[in-house]
């Protein structure tokens, strides 16, 4: 017989207790913890942010010259310090120049993110999840080209499934290092998995 999903289990009181928006701020935390993705003064994008846990970790843990963006088709419901910059849009129709705007990057300027994560999921049927997924992926790495500067670094989630191998090959393509990993604050019974990326080998003008 199947175990029952523990709804409230010690991650979700912690962040109740800590402030947290939701358990996945403790995911973001074990894999920084691990891979140290992201520095301390870093520009950091966050495609997918809504409720805004992982922008929660950003404003608690990154220091004073820090750049912090998110973007969701949602509303951010955590709370948030002033200094970070939350968008409402579609990461596949926004214009990359809007995510540079709202970093406060000069026009024209080389500048570009340290680091691109996304812990967006598709909304789930059981029918399919993998390749929805695996398109919210494509799409952070197609905004790399534009957005990450050399050498940065990125963490996104996947939903495990048929195309899953094809993107970390495309990952392991495009960064030095990359990998996947599983926190432990993920459920036990989720498909979801984390690729990373480190060394970002931005593509050269022809």
């Amino acid at each position: 017989m199947p175990q029952p999903r523990k709804l409230h289990d010690r991650y979700f009181k912690q962040a109740k207790a800590e402030g947290y928006a939701a358990r996945s701020a403790y995911k973001l935390l074990e894999i920084q913890e691990k891979r140290r993705l992201i520095r301390r003064n870093d520009a950091v994008l966050d495609l997918g942010c809504a409720p805004g846990s992982w922008l929660q970790v950003l404003d608690k843990h990154l220091g004073p010259k820090a750049r912090i963006v998110g973007i969701d088709l949602s509303e951010v419901s955590a709370d948030l310090s002033d200094r970070v910059v939350r968008l409402r849009g579609d990461i596949f129709a926004t214009d990359p120049a809007d995510f540079m705007a709202a970093a406060g990057f000069p026009d024209g300027s080389e500048r570009r993110f340290d680091v691109l994560i996304s812990d967006m999921a598709p909304n789930t049927t059981g029918h399919g999840d993998d390749f929805l997924s695996a398109r919210l992926c494509e799409r952070v790495l197609d905004l790399c080209a534009g957005l990450l500067r050399p050498g940065g670094n990125i963490l996104m989630k996947i939903l495990e499934g048929e195309p899953t191998p094809g993107v970390i090959a495309r990952t392991k393509r495009m960064f030095a290092l990359a990998g996947t990993t599983k926190p432990q604050a993920s459920r036990d019974v989720s498909k979801e998995l984390f690729i990373w990326g480190e060394g970002f080998k931005a593509p050269t003008a022809a």
